[in-house]
């Protein structure tokens, strides 16, 4: 099962979003939980393409494209922003203070505890991320 969804970066994109991902969790019979942890997954990696990923006020597509096979949830991202791997971003010290610890990261660690793993590659000038997470 697949399914491949195109959004602008435009930040009230992201509310269209959650309900298609809450459509398809319903189609592909996935717990409330998974879709929940999807939702947040995905609104994370697209509000940070949305916000830092151009450097111009045009329009762009990001795509989203998910995948369901033998219980493993595939989710890539893709987009033609500036180059920025995510899988190289230093890992916040959570247990800092939030006062004494550096500004960002957070999203990024987020998506690592909750994804089974992560990965990045730059192909035809797009960043392509890579989610995968095992389905109970």
């Amino acid at each position: 099962m697949e399914k491949e969804l195109k959004i602008i970066n435009d930040i009230d994109e992201i509310s269209a979003l959650a309900t298609e991902i809450e459509r398809l969790g319903e189609q592909w019979k996935l717990s409330g939980a998974m879709v929940t942890n999807i939702n947040l997954v995905i609104e994370e990696a697209v509000s940070n393409i949305i916000f830092y990923a151009f450097d111009d006020q045009k329009t762009h597509e990001i795509k989203i494209w998910l995948s369901l096979n033998n219980k493993l949830l595939t989710v890539i991202i893709i987009d033609d922003g500036k180059p920025f791997d995510p899988t190289k971003t230093k890992v916040p010290d959570i247990d800092l203070p939030a006062q004494d610890r550096e500004v960002g990261g957070l999203g990024i660690f987020l998506i690592g505890k909750i994804m089974d793993s992560f990965t990045y590659q730059r192909n035809d000038n797009n960043n392509i991320l890579t989610l995968k997470k095992t389905v109970e």
